[in-house]
């Protein structure tokens, strides 16, 4: 559909008028209509008529007016800025984005801990802060279409999925924004449809009290009005109305019923300076007793929103409540209508009142990005990005990150196996960088890990500093357990060539000055000593005496019997059983028995290296063995975390033992530039106990990996 050249002719950029918009968007828009059952022009005029009350520039009053039209349109974007310029164009689209972010995660079910995220997503979703007015107008304005049909042909789940999004997120927003009436509208409407029979009847006792309570503020408005004629004070004094869901908010809140809410009464003072604010006061307080417990100055220290006020609560000689607040003009303005008071359009201005205009514009979106704590970027590099879960959930990132970023902030598993992305339901490069709402979800492997290529800074797979480290900490591990393995190996030939496989490797390590095997592995492997003093560290021991062999004994014995530890030597009758330490088995895994000179049968699991080493050099000492039905019998079992250096981590990690109810026997942790390596002993009763704890330990802050050794 194409308008005509008349109607298109009517609107030039340099001067819009909302009227000729209206004209030419009603044919367009035709019978058109939302999914809420809202005819698009019934919408647009309810956006416009919201958006005027705050003093909105034609800009906005049109980009009020095309809420719709990329729906009728192909190449909305060109036919926009051709017609109506660049700013209402980018208005529009930025509203269209957020509008449909809204459908996306209220069809997800995102909200209540969401919601801040999903307020930051917004803000840095739009290039003008100005349409977050145009989205909170829309939101009025669904509001009012659904109080008006009171739920004729309305949707019941939608309306009450929009509500409770209108309470979670956009009237919160509003208050960051300052625009109070639109805040106070939006939580009164919401909770009208969420709420419907408490909401009539608060709005039935407010009205079965209002000749009364108009009568007590007219008294109260003329006696204070004589007083401040008196004190030479010009001031606008009036009644304050209240809002319904405010009132259910402090009833429920402070346990209060509705006779004794404070300010169900209330009186607004206006006057021309700050120093006559608190004259004000001086006087209200002087005629009326003060409630104790009910003054705050919000003038010395105004809320983060920059909202300023006095606040006071007093009572009447009959007892009767009444609330005052006393403000500026410049802080009633402020108050009512929050950014847009700052926005005063001048049509044919000069170039320095559209610079003043901007300047007001950045300061307050300023005030707003440090408030959500994200402040205002200087450069690309400080600058965030907010995309969606599958499910919903808001993840924030750095700018330019990329899926396989987003995959490590998830989970760091998850990045380790990330082999491919959707965004937005499409695939997508993993060195893509991704854009504010969208939608990513990861293609996985079972297993694996991930390829060196993405620590290539010219290949662009990685833009957070966090992604990079996990991945290179990925590497480090592998080398470590790689250097491990083959400097055990050089030991045990070592040991082999020597006649000297029965030494402890334990000992050994102590002899040589290590703290564990591990740490004299990794030296072997690293050539950082000579094999000689191996020699030497042995030949300083005494030798001790090798008891004849237990095998011959252990023929003879009964079919079964317990062993220690709660494991079963079969066809061996109580026959010495040990755990062995380098890969403490623990139930149920699969193992095997060694029979050892004079210590007798040592247990490894079936799948140690150092067990199948042994049984290469004897198959003759393998014995079969079983786990028994112990129910009281633990095993120690060595775990290995590897993560970010910080304070309280230890506290943390033991923390999770203790509630999983396992003992620790033996800590060791080595922290080389800001990383620590931490190793625990810990007895445990089965495996399924120690999985549950690697679990937890993964999700402690700033741990990368936790392990069986």
């Amino acid at each position: 559909m194409v308008a005509g050249d008349s109607a298109v002719d009517a609107v030039a950029p340099d001067g819009i008028d909302p009227g000729a918009v209206r004209a030419l968007v009603v044919p367009l828009y035709g019978s058109r209509a939302l999914r809420t059952g809202e005819p698009f022009v019934d919408h647009a005029d309810g956006m416009v008529e919201v958006v005027r009350e705050l003093r909105a520039d034609p800009d906005l009053l049109a980009a009020a007016y095309l809420f719709g039209i990329h729906d009728v349109l192909r190449d909305a974007d060109d036919w926009l800025r051709g017609r109506f310029g660049a700013t209402a164009a980018r208005l529009v689209a930025d509203l269209r984005q957020l509008m449909r972010l809204s459908e996306v995660t209220r069809a997800r079910g995102a909200g209540g801990g969401q919601a801040e995220g999903l307020r930051k997503m917004l803000l840095a979703m739009v290039n003008d802060v100005r349409v977050v007015l145009l989205r909170l107008a829309s939101r009025v304005q669904t509001l009012r279409h659904f109080a008006s049909r009171r739920g004729a042909g309305v949707d019941v789940e939608m309306q009450a999925a929009i509500a409770r999004e209108t309470l979670e997120l956009y009237a919160p927003l509003a208050n960051r924004l300052g625009v109070w009436q639109l805040k106070w509208e939006l939580e009164d409407l919401a909770f009208r449809l969420l709420e419907p029979d408490t909401y009539k009847r608060l709005a039935r006792l407010l009205d079965e009290k209002r000749v009364g309570r108009e009568r007590f503020i007219a008294e109260a408005v003329s006696r204070l009005h004589e007083r401040l004629v008196a004190a030479g004070i010009e001031a606008q004094i009036s009644g304050r109305p209240k809002h319904i869901a405010s009132i259910h908010s402090k009833m429920r809140s402070k346990g209060l019923a509705f006779d004794e809410i404070y300010d169900v009464h209330a009186l607004r003072v206006i006057v021309a300076e700050v120093a006559q604010c608190y004259q004000v006061l001086s006087l209200v307080h002087e005629m009326w007793t003060t409630v104790e417990g009910e003054y705050d100055d919000y003038i010395a220290r105004p809320k983060p929103n920059g909202y300023q006020s006095l606040h006071t609560v007093v009572r009447d000689a009959g007892g009767r409540t009444l609330e005052i607040q006393i403000r500026t003009q410049e802080m009633h303005e402020f108050a009512e209508l929050g950014v847009a008071a700052h926005w005063q359009y001048k049509e044919g201005g000069r170039a320095a009142g559209a610079d003043q205009q901007r300047v007001a514009w950045l300061r307050q979106l300023l005030a707003w990005r440090a408030e959500v704590d994200r402040p205002l970027p200087s450069a690309k590099t400080d600058e965030r990005i907010y995309v969606l879960t599958p499910q919903g959930r808001v993840v924030e990132l750095p700018a330019g990150a990329t899926p396989i970023d987003f995959a490590y902030h998830v989970h760091t598993e998850l990045g380790h196996r990330c082999r491919g992305a959707r965004v937005d339901g499409a695939l997508l490069p993993l060195n893509r960088p991704l854009a504010n709402g969208q939608t990513v979800e990861i293609i996985a492997a079972k297993s694996g890990g991930p390829s060196r290529d993405w620590l290539n800074a010219d290949l662009g797979y990685l833009a957070s500093a966090r992604s990079r480290q996990k991945v290179r900490h990925w590497f480090n591990l592998l080398e470590l357990e790689q250097s491990i393995a083959s400097g055990r190996a050089v030991i045990e030939r070592e040991l082999q060539r020597l006649g000297r496989t029965a030494v402890k490797l334990d000992d050994l390590a102590r002899r040589l000055g290590f703290a564990s095997v591990d740490e004299l592995s990794v030296a072997a492997s690293k050539e950082e000593f000579s094999l000689r003093s191996v020699e030497q560290a042995l030949a300083t021991a005494a030798a001790a005496p090798v008891p004849p062999p237990v095998l011959a004994r252990a023929e003879a014995a009964a079919t079964a019997a317990r062993g220690k530890g709660g494991v079963l030597v079969v066809g061996v009758d109580a026959l010495m059983t040990q755990m062995a330490r380098c890969c403490r088995p623990v139930p149920p895994d699969e193992i095997v028995g060694f029979v050892t000179r004079g210590r007798g049968v040592s247990v490894h699991r079936a799948g140690c290296a150092n067990a199948a080493s042994l049984s290469n050099r004897h198959p003759e000492r393998l014995i079969e063995v079983a786990w028994s039905a112990s129910a009281d019998a633990v095993y120690p079992v060595d775990v290995v975390v590897l993560a970010q250096d910080r304070p309280g981590l230890l506290r943390d990690i033991s923390e999770v033992f203790a509630r999983e109810k396992l003992n620790v026997v033996g800590v060791n942790t080595l922290s080389r530039r800001g990383e620590a390596q931490m190793n625990f002993t810990v007895e445990v009763t089965d495996a399924p106990a120690l999985r549950r704890a690697l679990r937890q330990i993964a999700e402690v802050g700033g741990v990368y990996s936790a392990r069986r050794r």
